[in-house]
């Protein structure tokens, strides 16, 4: 399986490339490569400057589909991909929990999505994703209908809902992701020994 990091947005509320804001003296991006080195043979970071992730281990692509959003982000990172399934995480999301995305990778192959659903609805910037969605991705870009969640429908999708959820991630922080300064200085005001817990998940 492809392990794929969204790296390509605006950054319009943070002012700056949010791959690289340091959280208790490490880079975001560097923090999910650690993850997804452990994870996955091959890492696709799909970036509109990838000029600026040269000194990473990593294949870069760019937008096939410029300006189309994550949407468009999802495409191209699959659409380069080698294997039958990604993996896809935004490149702001500090807390991801190895256990459980080895978790979702086991339940994928039966299915063309594996998609985790909270209270405030689904995590589709933290889900796996088959190669059979990129006819139904594509149709919705050239529509320019760029909600994610909108191609889902007639394909074969797990939701994950919390109740599995729970074990592997207690404190609910697996997808906090980073938008804003205030996001910022509240990951930074912890203390590394509360970042780290017994799941040896980042966060």
């Amino acid at each position: 399986m492809t392990g794929i990091i969204l790296s390509g947005g605006e950054n319009s509320r943070m002012g700056e490339n949010k791959a690289f804001i340091v959280i208790d003296g490490e880079r975001l991006i560097d923090r999910i490569l650690k993850i997804f080195n452990d994870l996955f043979e091959e890492i696709i970071v799909v970036t509109n400057s990838p000029l600026d992730y040269l000194d990473l281990d990593v294949t870069l692509v760019t937008d096939i589909y410029p300006g189309k959003k994550a949407l468009g982000g999802i495409y191209t990172g699959l659409f380069y991909a080698t294997g039958s399934h990604a993996f896809v995480a935004a490149c702001d999301m500090p807390c991801l929990n190895p256990r459980f995305i080895a978790w979702m990778m086991e339940q994928a192959p039966a299915y063309d999505i594996v998609v985790p659903e909270t209270p405030d609805g689904l995590e589709p910037l933290h889900a796996i994703y088959a190669k059979s969605c990129l006819p139904h991705m594509k149709r919705r870009i050239i529509q320019d209908k760029l909600k994610i969640t909108g191609f889902y429908k007639g394909l074969k999708c797990l939701t994950i809902p919390s109740s599995i959820q729970k074990p592997f991630d207690p404190e609910s922080r697996m997808f906090l992701n980073v938008n804003t300064g205030d996001d910022l200085a509240r990951l930074n005001a912890r203390k590394t020994e509360n970042l780290l817990d017994r799941q040896n998940q980042i966060c």
